[in-house]
């Protein structure tokens, strides 16, 4: 099965992967979740587990964030941690920045479409539930 990437809003990211502030990080950067792409923090986010490792991207184009799924060199601006796993797969999130944000409704849209995503690529595909 071909896999298509899929883009959604930030707001789905944190609601559906939970991204938590590492104990291991040593600076406080991106709400205080993200790890630096130096030094000790980068040296972390290096050692996890790479599918539960998201870089957060300077879009440079259009001025936005996005935050894509693994580790990334270029155009990063900080690496995040999350609760579950991306499994490689190809979906990004964008940062539309506050106070723009989804409606619950939208909310639920997105998630749902996240969900029959994973299933479809990612973890029903390879039998795990999301």
């Amino acid at each position: 099965m071909n896999q298509h990437s899929l883009e959604l809003h930030e707001d789905t990211f944190y609601e559906y992967f939970q991204p938590y502030r590492h104990p291991d990080t040593s600076m406080s950067c991106f709400g205080d979740l993200g790890l630096e792409t130096f030094g000790k923090d980068r040296d972390l986010a290096y050692s996890l587990d790479p599918t539960f490792v998201w870089t957060v991207m300077d879009g440079t184009d259009n001025g936005r964030l996005y935050i894509c799924t693994g580790l990334h060199v270029v155009n990063r601006v900080a690496y995040l941690v999350t609760k579950k796993s991306h499994y490689n797969l190809q979906v990004g999130f964008r940062c539309d920045g506050r106070p723009s944000s989804l409606t619950p409704l939208g909310l639920k849209r997105q998630i749902n479409q996240l969900t029959r995503y994973l299933a479809a690529y990612g973890a029903g595909a390879m039998g795990a539930v999301p």
